[in-house]
């Protein structure tokens, strides 16, 4: 689709909040040379982005000589954010001021059986309540909320097109949700929300191309390529947890069989344990967070038994990501979400020994394999970023006029 003025203006718009954020205070020279946009160009959307609120004057730098150069800052009290991470086991919300700060946090925990759609959004719906109430934070400040939601997702219908391990198909997943939260709601996948968060705050940042590897109850790649988010032609790239790993392998919820995910994941994890110590008191049946927390802690302590089981996870795991490192040749791999955090730096070890084993030399030798360092749920902080875009995209469909208006 050819992009319009309206659509590159918002992008550049987005791309200088962004950098504002990430670098707070700086000046409008400061900010030109930090996206490629000519100081006029800056100066123009700055002006946009002290109209609508969003960033504020903070004074000067100090000049040897010559004319100060004005500071902005992101306005962190102009209005909040919503992340909504929702998963298989859990639903987790978090609310963030314009500085993408963490103002308060909630979560739901979900049984097995609690995957229905009007279930979950229950949940999304209690859970957004209790974060918005701990924070004292009334509706009208908050500029909307991202839903990260796995499986494909058409992020302009709001659509959960599919998501295989709760068999759902064709969800109108933000119309339900409307139906509970006022402020604007933006769908999109946790592929594409620890991507976006490695790349504003994480391990991703200053990298063009990144790999981040989601390892959660699914399994999957964020792509960083060129130095923003690659979607793919329908939304659904980075589906590597989907790819075969052993032919005619172990059933995955997908309806194929041997996907990376099905060796990889909380449930593959739970499988490899079983498989190796059927008696195992490490695992406990029907409770992926239980289990991978209790290998996690007898990793920590040597026991032989979830040594093996780690070995054995991470040695497919490496292989999946070898093919990551061959196909996309980036200048960094991530591992991310709830189960590397878990197991961490064994998991990590563990990895990049398989990854030597199978990558070839010249792409691995360009690539680092790090653990996320984000602190908070990487899922939630890139949900708001989704939330933050948004915001601008409506806002720039006016913003240009009343900034004129302003200004006059």
């Amino acid at each position: 689709m050819k992009r319009t003025s309206r659509d590159i203006r918002t992008a550049n718009r987005y791309q200088v909040l962004r950098q504002i954020i990430a670098a707070s205070p700086t000046s409008r020279q400061e900010l030109a040379a930090a996206t490629g946009l000519s100081v006029a160009t800056v100066a123009t959307l700055v002006g946009e982005l002290l109209d609508l609120a969003l960033i504020t004057e903070v004074g000067f730098e100090d000049s040897a000589g010559g004319r100060p150069r004005g500071l902005v800052a992101v306005n962190a009290s102009g209005g909040t954010l919503i992340g909504v991470d929702l998963a298989e086991t859990y639903v987790r919300v978090e609310l963030f001021d314009l500085a993408l700060n963490v103002l308060a946090r909630a979560q739901e925990s979900t049984r097995p059986g609690d995957s229905r759609p009007e279930q979950v959004v229950g949940h999304v719906a209690t859970a957004v309540g209790a974060v918005l109430a701990r924070a004292g934070v009334e509706g009208a400040r908050v500029l909307g909320a991202g839903v990260s939601v796995p499986g494909q997702v058409d992020r302009d219908t709001g659509v959960a097109e599919y998501a295989p391990n709760w068999d759902w198909h064709d969800v109108p997943l933000l119309e339900l949700l409307s139906g509970h939260i006022s402020c604007p709601l933006y769908l999109d996948n946790p592929l594409r929300a620890c991507a976006v968060a490695e790349l504003w705050f994480g391990a991703a940042r200053g990298h063009g191309d990144a790999v981040v590897v989601n390892l959660g109850t699914g399994v999957g790649a964020g792509l960083v390529l060129g130095g923003g988010v690659h979607r793919g032609v329908s939304n659904s790239a980075g589906e590597w947890g989907h790819t075969t790993l052993v032919l005619d392998g172990r059933a995955c919820h997908c309806g194929n069989r041997g996907c990376v995910e099905t060796y990889t994941g909380a449930p593959g994890i739970m499988l490899n344990l079983r498989e190796l110590s059927p008696d195992s008191p490490l695992l406990h049946d029907g409770d992926q967070t239980a289990t991978v927390d209790a290998l996690a802690g007898a990793v920590r302590a040597g026991d032989p038994v979830a040594l093996g089981v780690l070995r054995h996870t991470a040695r497919y795991l490496g292989a999946g990501v070898a093919d990551l490192v061959n196909l996309f040749n980036p200048e960094v791999v991530v591992l991310s979400s709830w189960v590397a955090a878990a197991f961490g730096e064994p998991l990590l070890d563990e990895v990049r020994a398989a990854v030597t084993r199978h990558a070839l030399r010249r792409p691995l030798a360009a690539t680092r394999i790090v653990l996320s360092p984000i602190p908070t749920d990487p899922v939630c902080l890139g949900a708001a970023t989704f939330a933050l875009e948004g915001a601008l995209r409506s806002a720039g469909r006016g913003g240009a006029d009343r900034a004129t208006t302003g200004r006059r």
